[in-house]
């Protein structure tokens, strides 16, 4: 903080009203002038570190939470919808859009719950989708809400990194080994008996842990990766269970089903940390310039499980390259994402047809690199590729699901995959939208629906790219 300054106007004020005092008595329990309260309110005056600490003495406060006005995410999303074609045309500096974050916070709240009620009208209506509030208990409205939870937090939580640090260093003396010793860490320290069946005992599970008899059963159709993981996965889940809780928001916790869901995305997390700690892997991913397969092998993980602990490296002094993570099915069905970039993913349904994505289902298993431009013109490199789920059986249907791990463009050189992509030239960027509903681009060839914001020309007497558009 040495050399900043900074302002905690609204916050000073909100303070001040919770305990019911004038300007003058709150000057008067911390030993200054009610001017200088007032200059502070306004944020006409920064607040000094001895007024912090006395604020924080004084009423009980960690003063480093009154400081956090901006912490870049807040900022990056009223960017974003300002950008939306339904603000206007004139958008707003950067700097106006600080002063109103630092000076009316509770207002620009509203209005980004406005705008999200908007998008996610929007959006269900788009999809033919009956619910339409943002809290409701449908699947769509907790899986967004845990998603939202995540990106509040930059998908980055430090109490569970420093957990899984500790716990790496009781495991991962050999990682060839590491299956073994999670399992004897269950059988040995948390007396939970570990047995692996076969398919038919668990039919589509893959995994069940019996509560009462302290059980965990493993179906033998899980591969040698996804064991690890799924015994990291209960180790976090068994052992750090009030740690877990202890990440969930109050907004989370008034809901049970997505109390659950989060706790098993929390843990999820953890495990992922424990095989793949920090440090280690930071370093790693900046060696190999983010090569994720052999991040894979080095770490004797999955390709989606590399892809999904990149988009947490986001540790104060040590982040890594943003990402964002979207997983789709066959269909364009967005079954998970991550994000700590700017860009706006598909909530619900499809993502855009024109990304890479989608292609990778024709050639499974290659990788495809692609440069995307969004329609408030950022661009995104790309990186595509199929995964498999685990096999059951013979019989079990193609589980393929294709995954797109992406950052902004300016971040390219970092990486082993933007070495060669000439990100600049015009010829190699593909324009994409979040989706057909959201996506306010004019003549687009793959439009298969018209946008929600705005009406399309309709002329009898030509005909367009596409019959939407004339």
């Amino acid at each position: 903080m040495a050399g900043e300054k900074v302002f905690i106007g609204p916050k000073l004020r909100e303070l001040r009203h919770a305990r019911q005092f004038t300007q003058a008595e709150m000057a008067g329990e911390l030993g200054v002038s009610a001017s200088y309260i007032n200059l502070i309110e306004r944020n006409q005056r920064p607040a000094s570190l001895k007024f912090l600490i006395t604020l924080s003495d004084k009423f009980g406060l960690n003063w480093r939470e009154l400081t956090n006005v901006d912490d870049g995410i807040a900022l990056s999303d009223l960017r974003q919808i300002t950008k939306d074609p339904a603000f206007g045309e004139i958008l707003p500096d950067i700097e106006e859009l600080r002063s109103a974050l630092e000076g009316s916070p509770n207002l620009i709240d509203g209005f980004v719950n406005i705008y999200n009620a908007y998008r996610a009208y929007g959006e269900r209506l788009a999809e033919q989708n009956e619910f339409i509030a943002p809290n409701n208990d449908s699947g769509l409205g907790i899986e967004q809400n845990v998603h939202d939870f995540f990106r509040s937090n930059n998908n980055y939580f430090d109490a569970l990194e420093r957990c899984a640090e500790e716990c790496s260093k009781k495991f991962i003396l050999d990682r060839q080994e590491l299956s073994t010793d999670l399992r004897k860490h269950l059988i040995k320290n948390l007396d939970v008996e570990v047995r692996q069946v076969r398919d038919e005992v668990l039919g589509s599970s893959l995994r069940y842990y019996n509560r009462e008899k302290k059980q965990l059963l493993l179906s033998d159709a899980l591969d040698h990766q996804n064991k690890v993981f799924q015994l990291a996965h209960m180790v976090a889940f068994i052992e750090f269970t009030e740690l877990l809780n202890e990440q969930l928001p109050k907004s989370i916790t008034q809901n049970e089903r997505a109390t659950s869901r989060c706790r098993v995305e929390l843990a999820n997390y953890l495990a992922a940390a424990i095989i793949m700690p920090y440090d280690e892997f930071y370093e790693e991913a900046v060696r190999t310039k983010y090569d994720i397969e052999r991040l894979a092998a080095y770490f004797s993980v999955s390709y989606e499980q590399v892809c999904h602990r990149m988009t947490t490296l986001q540790k104060p002094g040590k982040r890594g390259v943003p990402f964002f993570f979207l997983r789709i099915d066959r269909g364009g069905n967005v079954s998970k994402r991550f994000n700590v970039t700017p860009i706006q993913l598909a909530r619900f349904g499809g993502a855009c047809s024109k990304l890479d994505v989608h292609y990778c289902f024709r050639v499974p298993g290659r990788i495809l690199i692609q440069t995307v431009e969004m329609p408030d013109h950022s661009r995104y490199l790309t990186i595509n590729r199929t995964v498999n789920r685990p096999a059951i059986r013979y019989s079990t249907e193609d589980k393929r699901l294709a995954i797109s791990l992406g950052c902004p463009v300016e971040y390219a050189p970092d990486l082993v995959y933007g070495q060669q992509q000439d990100s600049v030239s015009t010829q190699s960027v593909t324009e994409v939208g979040i989706n057909c509903r959201l996506c306010p681009r004019h003549n687009c060839q793959q439009r298969a629906h018209d946008p929600f914001h705005s009406s399309l020309t309709i002329n009898e007497d030509r005909r367009g790219v596409t019959h939407f558009e004339s």
